[in-house]
């Protein structure tokens, strides 16, 4: 995505983050305040951005005329997070965007009243933000990121990819409530893959580094990166370990795969931000988010980065490349 096509989008060379609007039309104005994890310069959250704000101006919402967006990235720090809900929160907007369990959780420690619509949560009925899928009850509803049994299918990549392996690190954000799912269903299965398993938890990129270097020390290895806010903040890096210690790798998103990593399986991160600005747009006109049923992804992606299976001189089975969306060569 162009820099120019993100800022001219959003309200033209006055644009700043978060996002301004000309004042004689604050009085106008409806806003909604973003909350996302990742920075702002990254791609992925110009992605994003983008492709609410584009549709938003489908459905006849124009930032600078009659909507104001708020955006604030606390680029996975969980102190600016928190900072940033109570800012954001005492802003009093007509609807909020937040991305992610744990932003959800920093929210309704604040305010469990506004207007919210979520994207890239998991299990939000275990997480108490509704009461059910169907009918969400409160004042938040959204599209949830995935099910836990789909980390499942990440170590059966691995095993498909990589059959040597029998020795797999899972790179696991301690803090991140979708977690605890996702390495529980891996280890369901872990035995019967033939797969010994070694936790290292998200919690220093420094340390991460070391326990990375010394599980590679070892023989048959592989790695599954589970999904979570800090794992996507620190992706190349993650990347960088697995492609110096050749280790083979699968990842929960596609910005992994062309960030270099081996293969990944997940949801399109970026449509829930599209369908999301449908549900916005419904709070904006006055329904209520407690009658909007929380939806799950409606396409998964299979990525294979064909360049970096030939620099771990990996055969890659026909049986996966038949079933990848998309092959970078």
């Amino acid at each position: 995505m162009k820099r120019r096509e993100f800022i001219t989008l959003l309200g033209g060379a006055a644009t700043v983050w978060p996002l301004a609007s000309r004042a004689q039309q604050r009085e106008k104005l409806r806003r909604i305040v973003v909350l996302m994890r990742t920075a702002p310069e990254d791609p992925e959250t110009q992605a994003r951005v983008l492709a609410f704000a584009q549709a938003l101006q489908q459905l006849g919402w124009t930032v600078g005329d009659n909507v104001r967006i708020d955006i604030r990235s606390d680029a996975g720090d969980d102190d600016r997070l928190r900072r940033n809900v109570a800012e954001m929160v005492a802003l009093a907007p007509d609807v909020i965007l937040a991305v992610g369990n744990s932003t959800m959780m920093a929210l309704r420690q604040t305010s469990r009243s506004m207007a919210t619509v979520f994207t890239q949560v998991v299990d939000p009925v275990g997480a108490g933000f509704a009461t059910s899928l169907a009918r969400p009850g409160g004042n938040a509803t959204g599209f949830t990121m995935f099910e836990f049994g789909i980390s499942a299918k990440w170590l059966e990549l691995l095993k498909q990819i990589a059959p040597n392996v029998t020795r797999a690190a899972i790179i696991k954000e301690g803090a991140n409530p979708g977690a605890v799912g996702q390495l529980g269903a891996i280890q369901s299965v872990a035995p019967f893959a033939g797969i010994e398993l070694s936790l290292i938890e998200m919690l220093d990129m420094d340390e991460v580094e070391r326990a990375v270097t010394a599980f590679a020390r070892g023989s048959n290895g592989g790695l599954i990166v589970l999904s979570g806010p800090a794992a996507i903040v620190h992706r190349d890096l993650i990347v960088t370990l697995a492609a110096r210690h050749r280790l083979p790798a699968v990842y929960p998103y596609r910005f992994y795969a062309t960030s270099g990593g081996l293969i990944s399986y997940g949801p399109d991160s970026i449509d829930p931000f599209r369908r999301a600005a449908g549900y916005v747009d419904r709070v904006l006109k006055g329904e209520k988010p407690a009658d909007l049923p929380v939806q799950a992804p409606t396409k998964y992606e299979l990525v294979l980065n064909l360049k970096t299976a030939r620099a771990l001189a990996l055969d890659v089975p026909a049986s996966v490349l038949a079933r990848a969306d998309e092959v970078i060569e």
